[in-house]
């Protein structure tokens, strides 16, 4: 897009090429939107031009931009303790761990406070190591951890190649993904039974005795939106318990109400070791993150001195941030909302579009969590885009629907929803009417037979 028109908009955009070093980018091939306010669910550009943002940003606007509730406790605080060193006890981070612990499964009653995800699933891991006494670890291909030297290794895509060089300790294994199976299956019941038989045969010729932790996406996010089949969890759940493997549930991006529960393993009935936060906790707010920690593992740490800790673990700002937010998504119903527009609104109109739009392979999702899998032929499948690539096709169908007022999500040839929670019926029929016209440069690519 051009620079912005508007002269203050413009110097922000000219200070930021010459100046900001961007993640995951090229720098010279970048062409960044000057924000400038945001409220709910939409935000602006430098320009006055107004968009519906179904992105969550990175998915973590949970409760939409500006919440009232939640800035107001980050100024009330402010006006308080801006800060202090994390050996001090303090109210708001008392308070939003007990208030996370009360959501999260019965026998997980402790939290460790972090900056984000990254570090959350880096401390998950050095519990498990030092629980067990054993190094390596378990995680998917089609998985993303984070953007640390180790987490970036222990995620399945191709991010990882360049930072990988083979002694983080990490065993990668396929997980259930019916709609690409690496199993051949034709059932759901097929790939649950075939992806969990894979996963403990990796065990075995990897030595049991060997793993600390398997660290595994709850619902498989930038990878694709994968909600797993009914029984796999509980099957994972159960191969960690006969070889004394620590199970690690990352919820970076879909705990905090995101899938219509509160942590997405409610969905499937089990019990994690430890789970992983960040995101949503707060909407990104404050960045904070954590680990909910079991009861045995929190002993093993009871008389040992745990070796880890960060300088802003539950800093005051964030902690308050997460208090204002979790009270305001319980008060006002988001996570149930979350929940029905999903089952009514989003997943049918969703479907729906994928009726009219060969190019849409598709449609998968819970909640206020969706993506659209395209393709350019049905029948086999082809991406609309490379794996860890982009098209023209792709390109058009995003540049559209930010014509028509509507960001969304990216990643390689899908298009990810991921509205606040308290998205509106309205908003949802918004942005389901800027997606219907913009799939039709995704359907222009479109190589199969017709629908």
């Amino acid at each position: 897009m051009p620079a912005p028109q508007d002269a203050a908009g413009r110097l922000t955009y000219e200070l930021d090429r010459a100046h900001v070093f961007h993640s995951w980018s090229a720098q010279k091939e970048l062409d960044p939107m000057v924000v400038t306010r945001s409220e709910g669910s939409y935000l602006w550009d430098a320009d006055g031009q107004r968009y519906l943002d179904f992105s969550g940003q990175l998915v973590y606007t949970n409760v939409g931009h500006q919440h009232p509730r939640v800035v107001a406790a980050i100024q009330e605080q402010a006006a308080t303790l801006c800060t202090i060193a994390p050996a001090h006890a303090n109210d708001k981070r008392a308070l939003a761990a007990k208030l996370i612990t009360d959501r999260a499964p019965d026998g997980l009653n402790m939290v460790f406070f972090t900056n984000g995800g990254a570090d959350a699933v880096e401390h998950a891991v050095r519990m498990a190591r030092l629980h067990t006494g054993r190094r390596k670890i378990l995680t998917q291909y089609r998985g993303y951890h984070g953007g640390t030297d180790l987490t970036i290794n222990m995620s399945g895509d191709h991010r990882r190649w360049p930072n990988d060089d083979g002694r983080s300790g990490v065993v990668h294994f396929w997980g259930p993904f019916l709609y690409r199976s690496a199993f051949h299956a034709t059932t759901e019941e097929e790939e649950c039974a075939r992806a969990l038989a894979h996963l403990e045969e990796t065990i075995r010729f990897e030595g049991p005795d060997s793993f600390a932790a398997l660290v595994l996406e709850t619902v498989a996010g930038t990878s694709g939106v994968m909600p797993p089949p009914p029984g796999y969890l509980a099957g994972v759940r159960e191969i960690c318990d006969r070889y004394g493997i620590v199970y690690v549930a990352d919820e970076v991006m879909v705990g905090f109400g995101r899938t219509g529960r509160w942590f997405a393993v409610e969905h499937f009935d089990v019990t994690p070791d430890l789970i992983t936060f960040a995101k949503g906790v707060n909407s990104g707010y404050v960045p904070m993150g954590g680990v909910v920690v079991s009861d045995a593992i929190a002993e093993t740490f009871a008389h040992r001195v745990y070796p880890g800790g960060l300088t802003y673990s539950g800093h005051p700002l964030a902690a308050a941030a997460a208090v204002a937010t979790i009270e305001a998504m319980t008060d006002e119903r988001m996570v149930e909302n979350a929940a029905e527009i999903g089952r009514t609104l989003l997943g049918p109109g969703l479907h729906d579009l994928a009726e009219r739009h060969p190019s849409i392979g598709e449609v998968r999702g819970l909640g206020a969590f969706w993506a659209l899998d395209l393709v350019t032929d049905r029948a086999t499948k082809e991406p609309l885009a490379p794996y860890g690539g982009t098209s023209p096709a792709v390109k058009a169908v995003l540049s559209t629907a930010k014509q028509h007022g509507l960001l969304v999500f990216n990643n390689y040839h899908r298009v990810h929803l991921a509205p606040p929670l308290n998205v509106t019926e309205p908003e949802v029929k918004e942005a389901l009417g800027a997606l219907d016209v913009a799939l039709g440069a995704a359907d222009d690519a479109y190589t199969g037979a017709s629908l």
